[in-house]
């Protein structure tokens, strides 16, 4: 449990620059940077760029110098790392955050943070940028976004194992956790409710932003059968610790329940957009998966 400082290696704007991070949290990072002046704007995702100049400052501030090996080493086991092929959607999630929250851009860290978990294969920071960008859909047909929606995407999956409503329980009072001293208790309530709905996409006749929400959700249903293939094979990975008949009979009966539905999507947009895709989509795969 430290901050750690690498020895400056990486030559830019004339002079060498080193690493600060963190192996246990980006809040105890974030802490330790205010504590010795070190600039927001020089964090990247999982560390701080700091120059030469102030190494051995930091080290007496109490940050531990390591090798560049063993600093990377302690980063990947804390599970903070962005590696390279992440980099691009997580710069993605911190703009968006940013036009969302900005004062409070360690609340969205904290959240990309658990998005990026290894575990992750279908509900991870890909699925996250998908739901925003369904909601600004949703939103361009006139239907209902508001901030509260948009805070309800980025946490209805923030705790993620596999489990039904326990995921979504557990989410929802994470949402409260986390917005209730920035956004108030009264809309962090709302946020947290949304995420709850989550559970079972079935929001109520006259629960406008439970209906857009759960919609931008289920939108993946409705893309093309290519995408659709791809998403579910991202499920079964993500699965891919049940067995196959346990699988097949558990994923069946979620896709029947949905297709005794009415309509898949309570939004006139969502309906539009997505309703007779899914239903094609939705039926071939519950045939194959009755077939065996």
């Amino acid at each position: 449990m430290a901050v750690l400082l690498d020895t400056p290696r990486w030559p830019a704007h004339g002079t060498l620059w080193a690493h600060l991070v963190s192996d246990t949290s980006l809040a105890e990072l974030h802490a330790f940077a205010v504590r010795c002046g070190v600039p927001r704007r020089s964090f990247d995702l999982d560390h701080y760029d700091v120059p030469a100049a102030r190494h051995a400052e930091l080290v007496a501030a109490g940050a531990q110098h390591v090798e560049g090996r063993e600093l990377v080493r302690r980063l990947r086991a804390s599970g903070l790392r962005v590696r390279a092929t992440e980099r691009p959607a997580r710069s993605e999630l911190t703009r968006r955050w940013a036009e969302l929250l900005p004062e409070r851009p360690e609340v969205g860290e904290e959240l990309a943070v658990r998005w990026s978990e290894p575990h992750r294969v279908y509900h991870g920071v890909d699925h996250l940028l998908e739901v925003l960008d369904r909601l600004r859909l949703l939103a361009d047909g006139g239907e209902p976004v508001s901030r509260a929606v948009d805070l309800a995407a980025w946490c209805h999956d923030a705790v993620h194992d596999g489990a039904t409503p326990a995921d979504e329980e557990a989410s929802a009072a994470l949402a409260s956790t986390l917005l209730g001293p920035t956004v108030g208790d009264a809309e962090a309530a709302e946020v947290a409710r949304l995420v709850r709905v989550t559970a079972d996409h079935a929001p109520g006749p006259d629960d406008a932003q439970g209906q857009v929400l759960c919609d931008a959700d289920l939108g993946v249903l409705g893309g093309t059968p290519e995408a659709y293939l791809r998403y579910t094979a991202r499920v079964r990975a993500e699965y891919r610790h049940v067995a196959e008949p346990a699988f097949r009979c558990g994923r069946a009966a979620v896709l029947a329940r949905l297709l005794d539905r009415p309509r898949l999507y309570a939004t006139p947009t969502g309906t539009l957009l997505w309703e007779a895709a899914a239903r094609r989509n939705v039926g071939a795969e519950l045939a194959l998966l009755r077939a065996g």
